[in-house]
């Protein structure tokens, strides 16, 4: 599959350093809203939807991590950005550990969160996939939000709690089903010794679905690498840590 234009935004100085933010599945760039007063003062910040997700296009399955990361390389291409830091939650660290793996000559320095490079049952990425497109992403948004956001903090602000919910949501339930087939496919394990981009690994200590193992694993593989956990966080950490994450994240694109 050729690559597809993503619907993206771009804020922040034209003359600083540009960072790419690289959402979950499920979501929008609004899971960086806690970030981006930060980031914009120091940076030009790259938001963007994944195919399948927000406001970019849905095109029919199946996808591979190999044509997020295309249309990753496209939408850079589009921007003129010729190297760029890359922040990726989740489905956006695998794309990020897919671009510097395959793309080294475009990524500086590289963020990855609450991600994993193989994450596995495959199984159970299919069942979910058939879920999504018998059932709409509704189905499945309750056990989403769980593994997303502690309780603690859905009591201690169910506001935000219930938007990212409304986020989740409202996936395009195809392109939520595609991705989960990405997921189900990747195995990037093998290929991180090639990454040589200044790498930052940070895991939520609480989350279910990319346990702080995964992290372990990415950061122990790749030359250089630092693990950060961050406490109370499940896997959304940039939303239930915020304060956290934003001074990780900056510190480590800071050099």
């Amino acid at each position: 599959m050729s690559a597809i234009e993503v619907a993206a935004t771009v804020d922040g100085p034209r003359d600083a350093p540009t960072v790419v933010l690289s959402n979950s599945l499920g979501s929008t760039p609004a899971m960086w809203d806690p970030q981006c007063p930060s980031l914009v003062q120091r940076l030009r910040v790259v938001r963007y939807d994944h195919r399948g997700h927000g406001a970019s296009p849905v095109p029919p399955a199946p996808y591979e991590l190999a044509d997020l990361g295309a249309d990753a390389l496209a939408l850079l291409d589009r921007l003129g950005l010729e190297r760029v830091h890359w922040c990726g939650l989740s489905l956006g660290g695998m794309v990020g550990m897919w671009m510097a793996i395959n793309a080294p000559e475009r990524i500086d320095r590289l963020v990855l969160c609450c991600t994993s490079a193989r994450l596995g049952p495959p199984e159970m990425w299919a069942d979910r996939a058939a879920t999504v497109r018998a059932q709409g992403v509704g189905a499945i948004a309750d056990a989403g939000i769980e593994r997303w956001l502690s309780p603690a903090f859905m009591q201690r602000e169910p506001e935000a709690a219930a938007r990212v919910k409304a986020m989740l949501v409202a996936t395009p339930p195809e392109g939520y089903a595609a991705c989960c087939g990405v997921i189900e496919r990747m195995d990037q394990v093998g290929q991180l010794g090639r990454i040589t981009a200044p790498t930052l690994v940070i895991a939520g200590a609480q989350d279910p679905a990319t346990p702080p193992e995964h992290g372990k694993l990415i950061a122990s593989r790749i030359p250089g690498a630092r693990l950060e956990l961050v406490s109370d966080a499940r896997h959304l950490a940039t939303v239930e840590q915020p304060e956290a994450m934003t001074e990780l994240i900056l510190g480590h694109l800071a050099g």
